[in-house]
């Protein structure tokens, strides 16, 4: 007999739609979400009001009929972000957030950050205007280790970045380690981070271990099974700090199977039936609705969705399709390496 469970529409506080072909073949798989945080490491990126407002456009444009997502736009840091464009696209609700990503760090970030202090101003002005700033947490340094760039991160960049700068609201976003989880944790009401669905279920073996799995591969890349582990238990915890940012990065399968392939994995069509997994697996699926639809919109200091979705858990495993047509490409459907039963029920 199949069992229900009930919840608010869930957000996504993390999401890459890209653009152009990929934007209209990616973002359907999105559209049940109430609202989702939307990525700018575009080429080139989207680094003012009106690029931000016509990137959503396109965003709405690649909608399905009947689709209630609501993109939530950001604005990419650069060296030379004007403050004042900044807090006007926030005040006329152009933009939710400002996302630093340090030159270098993922996917389409030549244009980021190259020192914090260069970007003071905007910082400040974003303080006092109430806007996010959301962070790709890992230092660039080639002497770091990869394993080790998000901890160092923190206490290098972070941690100095908060104290100079009273007021700023930070979520540190795809959080991946223990040090990330327990900073987040102690760091007082103005900081708060998002999760990923992958970072749950994966460790780094399921990289490495037996064979090189490229679409396993991320940045932040996922890390020791201790600091999983400590990610599972802040996710399903329930605490107010802690919710859902899938960071679904989709790319062609042509560009993650190369030499040195593309760090990304697309969530979007399946997340959902996983976190059902992950939080029945844990005995907490009576907070998986704080984690997907109620902790991050009371950090951004917005209103839950008023609607619900229905979950439904089969007997038989759902067959999700492994890949998505982009054009002549392929897009890869994460697999999270067990059978998922549970699935939203259609309307």
């Amino acid at each position: 007999m199949s069992e229900t469970l009930t919840l608010r529409r869930p957000d996504d506080w993390h999401l890459h739609l890209r653009d152009g072909a990929m934007l209209k073949a990616v973002t359907p798989h999105s559209a049940d979400y109430g609202r989702a945080i939307i990525m700018p490491n575009l080429v080139p990126p989207v680094v003012t009001g009106a690029q931000a407002a016509a990137y959503r456009d396109r965003i709405l444009a690649a909608l399905p009929n009947g689709a209630v997502l609501d993109p939530q736009m950001t604005l990419y840091l650069t060296d030379t972000t004007d403050p004042a464009d900044v807090v006007s696209a926030f005040r006329s609700g152009v933009i939710r957030a400002v996302k630093l990503y340090p030159a270098g760090a993922t996917t389409n970030s030549a244009s980021g950050v190259t020192d914090v202090a260069r970007v003071r101003p905007v910082l400040e002005a974003m303080a006092e205007a109430g806007v996010t700033l959301c962070v790709h947490g890992e230092v660039t340094d080639p002497s770091i280790d990869i394993f080790d760039r998000e901890a160092v991160f923190i206490d290098r960049v972070l941690a100095p970045l908060r104290d100079a700068t009273p007021g700023l609201r930070v979520v540190m976003e795809h959080v991946t380690t223990k040090d990330g989880v327990d900073y987040v944790r102690d760091g007082g009401e103005d900081i708060a981070a998002t999760i990923t669905t992958h970072h749950l279920v994966i460790n780094r073996n399921a990289i490495l271990a037996g064979g090189i799995r490229p679409h396993y591969y991320c940045l932040p890349v996922a890390k020791r099974e201790e600091h999983r582990l400590a990610l599972r238990q802040a996710a399903t915890s329930g605490e107010g700090r802690f919710f859902l940012g899938t960071d679904s990065a989709p790319h062609p399968d042509t560009a993650k199977l190369q030499p040195c392939g593309c760090a990304g994995c697309f969530t979007a069509p399946n997340t959902m039936s996983i976190l059902a997994h992950v939080f029945e697996q844990d005995g907490a699926l009576d907070r998986l609705e704080a984690f997907t639809s109620l902790n991050g919109a009371a950090f951004y200091r917005l209103p839950p969705n008023e609607d619900r979705i229905t979950m439904v858990r089969h007997d038989d495993p759902i067959a999700f399709p492994e890949t998505i047509d982009v054009g002549d490409e392929t897009v890869t459907i994460f697999d999270p390496g067990f059978p998922l039963h549970w699935q939203i029920e259609a309307p």
